[in-house]
């Protein structure tokens, strides 16, 4: 790691599903022990409300956040960065990657969602897990 603080970069095509919702549940679950960072390689104009009103279930607020284009920049400051699509095109560095092969919630309900952000959450804490402790 390079950092005392770990960085993790969730990564999918339009940072307003996936990867908010990764985002979300590492910050909560990592807390001061590691940076999160999010990005898109094609963002929407906005967040999705249905991954927004999922994370508000679980007691987190992403409501401030806009969906951000995925830069060089990004991926240097990353210690882990996890794409959440299989095939896409991030930079590499010398740092972890890993792909979570997850399908896009862009048109689910609230009711779709829940079992996907109930996945990712268990898929954060095991990368937590890994993560050394200081």
């Amino acid at each position: 790691m390079t950092n005392a603080k770990p960085t993790l970069l969730f990564v999918c095509v339009h940072n307003a599903g996936r990867s908010q919702l990764a985002a979300g549940l590492a910050a909560l679950r990592g807390g001061d022990q590691v940076n999160v960072l999010s990005a898109g390689l094609d963002p929407d104009d906005k967040v999705s409300d249905v991954a927004l009103a999922s994370l508000a279930e679980a007691g987190i607020d992403r409501s401030d956040q806009i969906p951000t284009k995925l830069t060089d920049d990004l991926v240097a400051q990353a210690d882990i960065v996890v794409a959440l699509k299989p095939g896409l095109d991030i930079p590499e560095y010398g740092v972890r990657y890993e792909t979570w092969p997850l399908p896009d919630p862009a048109e689910w309900d609230i009711d779709g969602i829940r079992p996907l952000r109930d996945y990712i959450d268990t898929k954060v804490q095991q990368l937590l897990s890994e993560l050394p402790q200081s």
